[in-house]
């Protein structure tokens, strides 16, 4: 098997295993809440220039997160992976949307924010933090512990 089929199976393995976990806990903040309407939950991976992953943790930390807020997108979480090399180069989030429209209405207000432009301008100014994100849409299935 060569290097790269290796850390593909890795890479999936990783996916698959954050998936289940983070299914538990949207299962757990939904069951905590009384009678909620159906949403739409969006996951994304976001893959992380090098050297880069703490400037883009306190990006969200500092900045993105609030102004998530103010665009109607709810975060229910931000994970890292604790193994390496993926510890160091994904960073991992879930948005919850009460549809895909919204989610994505949302998402146009959100880039056209000043001060997302601005923070997003001044922490890249040596580089981009991100060189690429893979994103999914999802609904949670019949038997989910979140319907």
């Amino acid at each position: 098997m060569n290097r790269r089929s290796i850390l593909g199976d890795m890479k999936a393995s990783y996916v698959l295993s954050f998936l289940c976990g983070a299914a538990v806990m949207l299962g757990f903040s939904t069951l905590s809440e009384s009678n909620s309407p159906h949403h739409v939950y969006e996951l994304r991976l976001y893959h992380v220039n090098e050297g880069k992953m703490d400037a883009l943790k306190a990006r969200f930390g500092n900045h993105t997160d609030s102004i998530f807020k103010r665009h109607n997108m709810k975060s229910i979480g931000y994970w890292s992976p604790e193994d390496a090399p993926s510890s160091q180069n994904l960073f991992i989030y879930i948005l919850e949307h009460s549809s895909r429209q919204e989610g994505e209405k949302n998402w146009a207000a959100f880039q056209a924010d000043p001060e997302w432009q601005k923070v997003k301008a001044e922490s890249e100014a040596h580089g981009a933090l991100v060189d690429h994100i893979d994103r999914y849409f999802m609904d949670p299935t019949s038997f989910s512990a979140l319907n």
